[in-house]
């Protein structure tokens, strides 16, 4: 019994925390009271808050300096690479950012449609942030640069954060390698320092979903797995609109064979879809793609760089989630303010991708900036996985097909024939 536990992974243990979280926020409703030696005693699924909470709080710990690190590496860190392929760089880096933002505009229009957080009622945020007062154009733009980059720090301002984050990396790019490396150093070791700790915060995670989905499923009842499962099908139908809107054109624009890239990519997807992992399935992909007749100098280029700058079904699910818990608070977001969330993301999303349960870390950070409440990141991590299947395989797609793409863009699809085995081997 024991060694079956210790197999279970903590996907698993997630899994049966919130399992758990509904049978107890089912029985043990807000207001339940409890009879014990003839004294009534107040018991309520509501008592678990302050288990949510810590881990909301760790998780709100650690979005600063994990931005900071991520973002600088990804700046500093690659300038060398940036100047040696030239011309390749920055028709990748724009082919990415056009995606991606079709990607997160389709997201924000799919669940303004469908509307899966309506009706739910979290819990209010704990009010630690001050609610923003009429987002305009003018008050964005003021906002976004700080005055104290410890200030921002302090008071989790992940917007400024990224300004200085970004500013900051394309200094340090500029000055001599002699002077960089200690600064950039102190960076990747700081980035490798937070992906542990995000590890290990995450081993908190059954812990606090299960108390969070207690807490919500005693506060708003068993409506809620409604809600979670209209959620789901947003995502889905958002992926799945994305890849016909957006997906299927580009490859048709840049004259791809369609039919056979599916054949190319089918294996290193399903893998992708069955193990959540694109570092799994992103080996084989590669490899596919040089056979599929994609330049090897360019698919080890574009398809590393695009899961730092590319990943299409992880942003568009940001979009979705980050309204569904604006919905859920009973906040009407303006489009003024999609539009300022749409810009975050398309900032905060870059270089994330080795983050353990990077796009929880990434929403929370969201969610802070905002004032909506962190509970709507533990109450979605019960289902994250069900999530994570959709948005991945859309990531490794995406990826596949930006390498295809800066082939044809760049004059050299099937010009030179990789070595590898064919698609089918």
């Amino acid at each position: 019994m024991l060694r079956a536990l210790r197999r279970l992974s903590l996907t698993h243990w997630i899994l049966i925390a919130m399992v758990l979280g509904v049978v107890v926020g089912a029985a043990f409703p807000k207001g339940t009271t409890w009879t014990w030696g003839g004294v009534p005693h107040a018991i309520s699924s509501q008592d678990l808050k302050v288990f949510s909470s810590l881990f909301l709080k760790m998780i709100k710990c650690i979005l600063v300096p994990l931005v900071f690190g991520t973002l600088v590496v990804g700046i500093a860190g690659h300038t060398d690479d940036l100047k040696a392929v030239g011309k390749l760089a920055l028709r990748s880096i724009l082919y990415f950012e056009v995606v991606t933002t079709l990607a997160l505009i389709i997201g924000l229009v799919v669940v303004n449609l469908t509307k899966p957080g309506v009706g739910l009622a979290l819990p209010p945020s704990s009010g630690d942030v001050p609610t923003p007062k009429e987002v305009t154009w003018e008050s964005i733009a003021d906002h976004l640069v700080p005055t104290s980059f410890f200030k921002a720090a302090a008071e989790n301002d992940v917007l400024q954060v990224v300004f200085f984050a970004i500013v900051f990396g394309v200094a340090l790019a500029q000055v001599p390698r002699s002077e960089r490396e200690p600064v950039l150093r102190f960076c990747e070791s700081l980035t490798e320092v937070m992906f542990r700790f995000t590890g290990l915060v995450m081993k908190f995670a059954p812990i606090g979903v299960g108390a969070a989905m207690a807490v919500t499923v005693g506060h708003s009842g068993l409506a809620v797995l409604k809600n979670l499962a209209s959620l789901v099908g947003t995502l889905y139908l958002g992926l799945a609109v994305f890849s016909v809107l957006v997906l299927l054109p580009i490859a048709w624009w840049a004259r791809l064979p369609v039919m056979e890239f599916l054949r190319t990519i089918k294996e290193p997807a399903m893998l992708a879809f069955t193990t959540t992992s694109s570092d799994a399935a992103m080996p084989d992909a590669m490899r596919r793609m040089v056979a599929f007749g994609v330049p090897r100098r360019i698919v080890s280029f574009v398809m590393p760089m695009g899961y730092s700058f590319n990943l299409d079904g992880s942003t568009l699910y940001l979009a979705v989630a980050s309204v569904f818990v604006a919905q859920a608070a009973g906040k009407d977001l303006s489009v003024a303010q999609q539009v300022s969330i749409v810009l975050t993301l398309m900032l905060t999303s870059k270089g994330m991708a080795g983050i353990p349960r990077a796009s929880q870390v990434i929403l929370a950070g969201v969610l802070v900036t905002y004032d909506l409440p962190l509970a709507g990141v533990a109450v979605i991590m019960g289902i994250d996985e069900l999530m994570d299947m959709g948005r991945t395989t859309i990531n490794l797609v995406g990826n596949c097909l930006s390498t295809a793409v800066m082939a044809r863009w760049e004059g050299c699809f099937r010009s030179e024939p990789g070595p590898d085995a064919a698609p089918g081997a």
